[in-house]
């Protein structure tokens, strides 16, 4: 491994490009090569041991490009293949869930957290068992929204639409006293603000994708991997089906022109 090498960063689809946005944020000398698994998304209604066969799949084609640092922006693939993936990769290996968890745990007044989270990501119970490990006696209510993930996609976050939406999910937990609502969907954070405005400001927002990026520049940092030098970084993104679609989405979440987009397939 060497600090000029790119960090990797995989999704089964395009949620994982807030991740990327957070990274740009967060390490704006850091070079990245994404790939979105589009052609085999959704992971979330597969069982564990074909998640685990697709992530590796994807993992292991980062990998052969030269990566020096894995993240995992895949709810669904944190909660089931981490541990997989750690024992096929000689890098470090980040998911989204643990970062996240940790830092509602952190800004949580009260212990009330809400996760909100695709059905699939809810039914692992992930979020809910790093939160009791970090704050054994909080209060955790796991909320699915799944049409927030269309939402996303078609660019709907504002206006009247996403708005019913997030008060047909959200407004009990609003009633119900929380403080702090965990982001557990990388699609999420593009609604923010229509979600922190129907919880109210009494509600603390935590987006794991800022969680996760800061992770990363603590792990690149504590193993001297810190791109410091070097021209401005060029990044690369892949995907395994529908490029130009892919493309005109990458280019809504991560708010700025994206390059051509290459098209693999990882067919073992």
């Amino acid at each position: 491994m060497n600090a000029d090498a790119p960090l990797g960063v995989f999704d089964s689809g395009l949620g994982g490009l807030t991740v990327v946005r957070a990274l740009r944020e967060a390490l704006p000398g850091e070079r990245i090569v994404y790939l979105g698994d589009t052609a085999r998304v959704p992971y979330g209604t597969r069982s564990a041991e074909v998640v685990t066969r697709y992530a590796l799949l994807s993992a292991r084609h980062l990998a052969a490009r030269g990566i020096k640092l894995l993240v995992v922006a895949c709810n669904t693939v944190s909660a089931q293949s981490l541990p997989a993936l750690a024992a096929a990769l000689p890098i470090p290996v980040v998911g989204v869930i643990e970062p996240g968890a940790a830092a509602a745990a952190a800004r949580s007044k009260g212990g009330n957290i809400a996760v909100l989270a695709t059905p699939g990501t809810v039914a692992s119970g992930a979020y809910q068992a790093a939160l009791r490990r970090l704050l054994p006696l909080s209060s955790v209510v796991a909320r699915a929204c799944p049409l927030f993930v269309p939402l996303a996609e078609e660019g709907w976050i504002d206006g009247e639409v996403p708005r019913l939406v997030a008060e047909r999910y959200l407004s009990d937990l609003r009633r119900g006293g929380i403080d702090t609502a965990l982001l557990g969907c990388t699609h999420y954070p593009l609604l923010a603000r229509v979600i922190s405005e129907v919880l109210g400001p009494q509600v603390t927002i935590v987006d794991s994708a800022e969680a996760t990026a800061a992770s990363v520049a603590l792990l690149l940092e504590k193993h001297g991997l810190a791109r410091t030098t070097g021209p401005s970084p060029r990044h690369k993104t892949i995907c395994t089906d529908m490029p130009d679609r892919f493309r005109a989405i990458a280019e809504r979440f991560l708010g700025r022109p994206v390059e051509a987009v290459e098209l693999v397939d990882l067919t073992p």
